[in-house]
Order: structure tokens, then sequence, then C-alpha cells
């Protein structure tokens, strides 16, 4: 098989990242919220993190982000106060019910996880996953006159 050029990959991965969103999005409209709430959720019940900071670990643009917290606030499942280290800034903090929300649907998309890995042999598994974390801790350098790539807004 001959190597795969860049734009393979992309197209591959993009294809790979769809499949599993239209799957969560299923699962998840079911439990009452969108993967978009429920990815800055995730991103934010680890420590308390800047919308900016969340906006960037969850792939939003600053106005999605926004408009995101503002229904996560009418939830009840997500609060901003300001940062201690920059009064302009607002920390994000998950309340207990948005970790109810985190944990209830954990199962849910291990479940969609597994259906993915389960179509690699096993012995491929674990090296894709510790590939894929490698990749993704360690993103490609972006030349400073390239052109910013569009923030995609997730679907509802």
């Amino acid at each position: 098989m001959s190597a795969r050029t860049v734009s393979d990959m992309v197209l591959q991965l993009q294809m790979l990242s769809r499949a599993i969103e239209v799957q969560a999005a299923a699962h998840l409209e079911e439990a009452g919220t969108s993967l978009r709430n429920l990815s800055v959720l995730l991103c934010a019940v680890s420590g308390e993190k800047t919308q900016g900071e969340l906006a960037e670990l969850a792939c939003l643009d600053k106005s999605t982000m926004v408009h995101t917290l503002d229904e996560l606030e009418r939830g009840g499942l997500a609060s901003r106060k300001p940062a201690p280290h920059d009064r302009r800034a607002r920390v994000v903090e998950v309340t207990d019910r948005g970790r109810e929300l985190v944990a209830a649907t954990e199962a849910q998309l291990d479940s969609i996880y597994e259906s993915v890995l389960d179509r690699l042999p096993e012995a491929d598994r674990e090296p894709f996953l510790r590939s894929l974390s490698l990749l993704a801790a360690n993103p490609i350098e972006t030349p400073k006159t390239a052109v910013r790539a569009p923030r995609r807004r997730s679907t509802r």
C-alpha cells in the first residue's frame, strides 16, 4: 500500500470524527444535552479555566463559546466568575449538576468509542490511541504567515 498524502489523512480523520460526532449527538440528545455543551463541560470539569482557554480546548470560536456558556448557566450546569489573576477574564466552574451530567453520559460515549475501536484488530487499538494522543498533545506548529484555520461550529 502506498503512503498516504496529507490530504488523505485530513479527509480520513474528518470522516472518522464526523461519524463519531453524529453518533454522539444522537445519544446525547436523548440525554437532554448536545455534544458541544458536553465537550465544554468535559474541558472545564478538570479545573479552573477561562472562557478563552475553554474555547481553545473545545475548538470553538469565542461567540459560540459565550452562547454555549449562556446555555450551560441557564441549565444550572456551569457558572462564570471573575478570574483571580485577571478580573476581565471569566473562569468557568462546573456545578454539581454539570458533573452529574458528565458522569451520566460517560457510558454512552465509551460505548461509541468502543464501537469505533472494535473495527480495529485488538492488538492495534492501544498503539492507535497512544499515537493519537501523542499527535494531539504535540500539534503541528503553525507558520506565522499562515491563515488561521476556521473554527468549526458544533452541530446542535
